[in-house]
Formats: structure tokens, sequence, C-alpha cells
């Protein structure tokens, strides 16, 4: 289930951007321990998201990520907060 979440936030979101004409350049980053579901990057700034299926599920941001590119926003997106990320 949680791979079609994360398929169903990416597709949305894209689908999103292009309607309101937002121009982002997206990216995945992952190392060998870890990864980052959904990254933005825009005018040099990122912003990182997780996407869990379940809202109690434990999500962390790469220390390395964050200490490499302080992003200017990280969000952990679950059935319960993902409307504005789509634009619903």
């Amino acid at each position: 289930m949680g791979a079609l979440w994360e398929n169903f936030l990416v597709s949305e979101r894209q689908k999103y951007l292009h309607y309101h004409q937002q121009w982002v350049r997206t990216i995945f980053w992952r190392t060998y321990q870890q990864g980052i579901d959904y990254i933005e990057e825009s005018d040099g700034s990122f912003r990182a998201f997780e996407f869990k299926w379940n809202p109690n599920a434990k999500a962390r941001f790469s220390q390395t990520f964050l200490q490499s590119y302080s992003p200017a926003q990280t969000d952990i997106l679950h059935g319960d907060n993902f409307e504005p990320f789509v634009g619903i």
C-alpha cells in the first residue's frame, strides 16, 4: 500500500504543479541506509517530503541530507494532511 500511496502523491503533485505553472526540479535522494521520498528544488531552495500511508508511522529525514542541503521545508505527508500538497 505504501508504494501506491507514494505513486499517488507524486503523480498528483506533478499535475498540481503543471496546472499552476510552478516549475520545480524534482529529486529523489538516497544513500545505502536511507532515502527521501520526494524533493523539490526551486531557486536554490529545497523542500523535502516523506510519504507514509499510516499517520502513526515514524519517519526521519537523513542527517546527511539535512546537513548538506539545509532544506527550507521538511514534511511528513500521510492521509490526514496531504490535501494542500496536491491542491485539494
